[in-house]
């Protein structure tokens, strides 16, 4: 006999990326490289430069916003795909600027081409995969009300 289908579970299988989110969205974010975002001040032996899962933060966070505000009540994105590369240190008071743009939309997976800048060159490129989700479902598995 099959189980009984959760309420939260049958919206969440109706759901469909593709008819919100276009191709060619995106958005920006820039920062000033605060002291606590570098490498050095996770491992005390290494330089105050901009750290990797730093600027990967900033990445999602720009993939996140370039399409928020198209995303229906109760549902969210969730990164589930990183692709990066880090090409360049940046130190401390240095201004970054991540850009985010949407270059597929499946069903429930939107992907994005992320860069990061400095003032003078790029610092990192890639991709970034983001899931679709329920949040009511997501949290729900984990015993959060």
């Amino acid at each position: 006999m099959p189980r009984p289908v959760r309420n939260d579970e049958i919206v969440e299988a109706t759901m469909d990326a593709r008819d919100f989110i276009t191709v060619g969205m995106s958005a920006e974010r820039t920062l000033v490289v605060p002291p606590e975002r570098t490498v050095g001040h996770f491992l005390k032996s290494m330089p105050l430069v901009y750290a990797t899962p730093m600027m990967i933060l900033e990445m999602e966070m720009a993939s996140g916003d370039a399409i928020a505000s198209c995303l229906q009540s109760g549902w969210i994105t969730v990164g589930t795909e990183v692709d990066i590369r880090h090409l360049a240190a940046t130190p401390v008071g240095a201004q970054v600027r991540t850009t985010a743009r949407v270059i597929e939309v499946e069903r429930r997976v939107i992907r994005f081409e992320v860069e990061a800048f400095d003032e003078v060159r790029r610092i990192g490129e890639g991709r970034h995969g983001r899931g679709l989700v329920n949040l009511a479902a997501f949290k729900g598995r984990f015993g959060v009300p």
